[in-house]
């Protein structure tokens, strides 16, 4: 842990780990922050974590109880991460989102890999996701913008993959609600929320209180 990074807790209790927050105020406001989500939401389980943070970054905690958690996904997330699984994001905001410190899994954007979309007519995560197929078996997904992607996620894993966890929190009016509720019919590990809302912050949040939550328990990485 550098000098930069706050010092290590347990939010089980009175104290947190934001591995993002130089110490000072911006530690202050974490802190303070998930104080008021522990005493709001609950503070029991793993999940609660999650719940915790995604309030947090949205600024409303009837996000809590949008969320929803199929499969075990935290400990899914948890050994997927002490495997160095990619992690696969869908637009790059997701991609810069995601914590770098406290493990040592690659960050792919699917963007990335998107060449044929204007060739086949389909939006650029689609493609993206679909030329990366073989990247998926045993990666985490991180979804937060694009139902498209997710759509096109789920024909995969109709079709055999089998990622370790997918973060599938697209917003919008349009295939969002549908997508999320298509994944959680799914035999994978899933966080998703219910509804239209939902969105990167909600994505992010979510897998990085699992990398949180791994770097507490791997202090070397």
């Amino acid at each position: 842990m550098t000098r930069q990074s706050s010092p290590r807790g347990d939010t089980r209790k009175n104290t947190y780990t934001d591995l993002g927050a130089i110490p000072g105020e911006a530690l202050r406001i974490s802190e303070k922050s998930r104080k008021i989500a522990r005493r709001e939401i609950g503070n029991e389980t793993p999940e609660d974590r999650i719940r915790q943070r995604c309030s947090i970054a949205v600024g409303d905690l009837a996000m809590a109880g949008l969320l929803r958690f199929a499969h075990d996904p935290v400990a899914a997330g948890l050994s997927a991460l002490g495997r160095s699984a990619p992690l696969i994001a869908d637009i790059r905001m997701v991609q810069v989102g995601i914590q770098k410190r406290g493990h040592g899994s690659r960050v792919i954007c699917a963007l990335d890999h998107a060449g044929k979309a204007h060739a086949e007519g389909i939006t650029r995560t689609r493609a993206g996701i679909l030329a990366l197929r073989d990247e998926i078996d045993g990666a985490i997904v991180v979804i937060g913008n694009a139902p498209s992607a997710l759509l096109s996620l789920c024909d995969l894993i109709e079709e055999g993959c089998r990622p370790a966890l997918v973060v599938g929190t697209p917003v919008g009016f349009v295939n969002a609600a549908e997508s999320k509720e298509r994944l959680r019919s799914l035999p994978v590990p899933s966080i998703t929320n219910v509804g239209t809302r939902g969105g990167t912050p909600v994505a992010v949040a979510a897998i990085n209180e699992i990398i949180t939550m791994f770097a507490e328990n791997h202090p070397d990485r």
